[in-house]
């Protein structure tokens, strides 16, 4: 069926709603506008859906939601999991509400219980609570750090992870098997609440993730101590992190908490922001303008649904606001629990850290220097819940950190997704820890680096939106996988690694090895002088990812290779 036909389809089929109907109609005439909405169907990645919302195949909206959710239902219930029943939980983004109501409902109408928040919170909050119920799955309908226009829809599996291999291919083929909207099944809300299958959840699950968050602090005493005078401003940015934020540094004992007003409570439009991500700088702008106002030490942002953090902390020096990248503020942790377990002697003798493959290498030395075994898995930080569930099961390794540059991390396992609610809470007490010592986070930064080296990294992002911008993406991975690089600026290529073909060849003497890892569309160039490049297209995006990291000897060395490094890339590329 071509893009027209599904367009007539969906503007005159009576499964299709007169919202529906009356928003395609309107846009009759716009050719280029009718094929981006129908020429494929949105598509369920290995972590679910996420697109821009509207009528369409290729659209968030109740339909593809629902359809996606059928697709579930029937993994589920060919895995008998319908009594386990589904967590549900979502953040402040426009519809929301809708599309977390439907697809519980969806499920109910399956015979599978749901267990759905009665309202926003954390997407970490979800991978505790699907667990602590005892649930065979969980959603969260989230578009993360994407524009206002998105939304999207995360599954999980029953160890509190995004769906994994070979789970997240079988249900991909479930929901891909659900070619009729007509085959979607519904109940009512009253019906299935009366039946006890759709049930509420509230407060009990935040005090039970609260507690396991308390559990895991490291220094109490120094909390205490400091906690007045070390000042901290705090933006939710429009979503879901405000209360439990809020929540927990108020009960470790920190008093000195600035919250900007004008980003405190929930709104999809985020007005405020033309792109609600701490990776984006234009997203400190009120919360850097308060910090000044107030002469805090820190500056923190966490995303719409709570599962990043952004960090700026304050130079003593200039009086200015640093920003941390992902990197920095995931290493900056890492060296904290691991050095403040050493000296409370509670560092076990297997333990482990784990990070994604475009994840700075310095990770290597901090868990070298602790005698910590870093484990490299694929981008994603389902990777890193997924390792957690192995060491369980294989009882291997005791997981002490986790981290992704994306400014994702993980201390503790109540959850087995990035948490930045925990991440909050770890840097706030590091933070005091070294406060205590006359030392700013920057400060600290500054002390890490001349400990294992100036490394520094960067991700360059290219939108190529459509039809023709899914076909160049694609042409760009498979131009160099065909022909791989042998130089990249100043810098030689020692190793080159096609995470598709599960290869990794050594240039010098044409030596192939297995990466070791799951197959992916992912390239990987390594480069003399501890450089290194990697490609890869976005898995919820119309984008291309050039990810790119380098060592040297002072941070200006480190920013002009890095910053010659990203000129040759993509010079090469673009």
């Amino acid at each position: 069926m071509d893009y027209k036909t599904r367009y007539e389809q969906w503007c005159t089929d009576e499964i299709f709603d007169k919202e529906t109907k009356a928003e395609l109609r309107a846009i009759a005439g716009d050719e280029k506008e009718i094929e981006d909405r129908f020429y494929k169907e949105l598509s369920f990645g290995t972590g679910g859906l996420r697109g821009v919302i509207g009528a369409g195949t290729n659209r968030m909206n109740i339909y593809t939601v629902t359809k996606a959710t059928q697709g579930l239902a029937n993994y589920i219930k060919k895995q008998g999991g319908e009594k386990k029943g589904v967590a549900i939980a979502f953040d402040s983004r426009k519809m929301s509400v809708e599309f977390s109501e439907k697809a519980a409902l969806c499920l109910n109408a399956n015979g599978i219980k749901t267990y759905r928040f009665e309202t926003l919170r954390p997407t970490p909050e979800l991978s505790f609570a699907l667990r602590e119920l005892g649930c065979i799955a969980g959603i969260v309908i989230t578009a993360s750090h994407n524009p206002p226009e998105y939304n999207g829809y995360k599954v999980y599996w029953e160890d509190g992870a995004q769906i994994t291999a070979p789970k997240d291919k079988e249900i991909i083929e479930e929901v891909n098997a659900v070619t009729d909207f007509g085959a979607i099944q519904m109940m009512d809300r009253k019906e299935a609440q009366e039946k006890g299958l759709f049930q509420v959840i509230g407060t009990e699950i935040d005090d039970r993730y609260m507690e396991e968050l308390k559990k895991l602090v490291l220094s109490p005493e120094t909390i205490l101590r400091m906690a007045d005078s070390l000042k901290i401003v705090y933006t939710p940015l429009h979503g879901t992190g405000n209360l439990p934020v809020r929540r927990v540094l108020k009960e470790l004992g920190f008093t000195n908490v600035t919250v900007v007003p004008e980003q405190e409570l929930p709104d999809g439009d985020f007005p405020t922001v033309s792109y609600p991500n701490p990776e984006d700088p234009k997203a400190f702008a009120l919360a850097l303008k308060l910090a000044k106002e107030t002469d805090a030490d820190l500056v923190l942002a966490t995303d719409p649904d709570a599962d990043r953090l952004g960090v700026y902390a304050k130079d003593t020096k200039s009086g200015e606001y640093i920003p941390f990248t992902g990197n920095m503020s995931g290493l900056l942790i890492a060296e904290y629990e691991l050095s403040v377990r050493k000296e409370c002697k509670k560092l076990p003798s297997n333990g482990a850290l784990v990070k994604t493959i475009v994840s700075s290498n310095m990770a290597d030395e901090i868990s070298k220097e602790y005698g910590v075994k870093v484990i490299e898995v694929l981008t994603g930080f389902k990777y890193i819940g997924e390792q957690i569930k192995f060491f369980e099961q294989n009882g291997t390794y005791e997981y002490l950190f986790g981290y992704e540059e994306s400014y994702g991390c993980l201390v503790g396992t109540h959850a087995r997704d990035k948490d930045a609610v925990v991440a909050v809470m770890a840097l706030c007490e590091a933070a005091a820890y070294y406060k205590e010592k006359g030392l700013t986070l920057w400060d600290q930064m500054l002390r890490i680096y001349e400990k294992y080296g100036y490394y520094k990294e960067d991700l360059v992002s290219v939108t190529m939106k459509g039809v023709d911008g899914a076909e160049r993406i694609q042409k760009i991975l498979e131009d160099m996988r065909r022909q791989p690089l042998q130089k990249i600026g100043e810098y030689s290529v020692i190793a080159f690694r096609d995470y598709q073909a599960g290869t990794r060849l050594l240039l010098e003497d044409k030596t192939v090895t297995p990466t070791g890892l799951p197959k992916s569309n992912v390239l990987y160039y390594e480069l003399e002088r501890g450089a290194w490049c990697c490609v890869r297209p976005s898995g919820t995006e119309p984008k291309v990812k050039f990810y790119m990291g380098v060592k040297e000897e002072s941070l200006s060395a480190a920013s002009a290779a890095l910053e010659g490094l990203k000129q040759a890339l993509t010079q090469l590329i673009l």
